[in-house]
């Protein structure tokens, strides 16, 4: 019989072992746009900001939940619920405008930083949809809670 921890007390799948993939995408995004060359500095600046942002913050909540600082309180579910919503939304706003940023360089830079740029975009994605996800279900388990 699973246990309340792993089941999010009501039935849901636990949405504490869907953040261990955030890391490693926002990693990747943080890796990817320091390295590529964006026209844009306040493009680059805003994409930085979320992926170092949620890395460290996912990182630190990870970090929480694993040593047990939750205490199975429902604070802890409804700052769940909150940090991922915004922590989707932030990363949407990073992807689009990144996206948009890579679109318009297609001309006048390089093959690698063009293709550095795509990687970027693409893994902004991911983890934009990583944390959409979590955050759907952080909300049905708040509101059960």
């Amino acid at each position: 019989v699973p246990s309340k921890m792993h089941t999010g007390g009501c039935g849901q799948p636990s949405t504490y072992q869907l953040p261990l993939t955030f890391p490693i995408f926002g990693g990747l995004v943080w890796i990817l746009v320091a390295s590529s060359l964006v026209p844009w500095p306040l493009v680059q600046g805003w994409v930085m900001f979320v992926s170092v942002f949620c890395f460290v913050a996912t990182t630190t909540l990870i970090i929480l939940y694993l040593i047990g600082a939750h205490g199975g309180e429902t604070s802890w579910v409804t700052l769940d619920a909150a940090y991922h919503c915004t922590a989707a939304l932030f990363y949407l706003s990073a992807s689009v405008l990144e996206a948009l940023a890579t679109i318009t360089m297609q001309d006048g830079f390089t093959y690698r930083h063009y293709h550095e740029n795509i990687a970027a975009v693409v893994f902004s994605y991911v983890a934009t949809l990583l944390y959409v996800v979590h955050a759907v279900f952080s909300l049905i388990r708040w509101k059960s809670s």
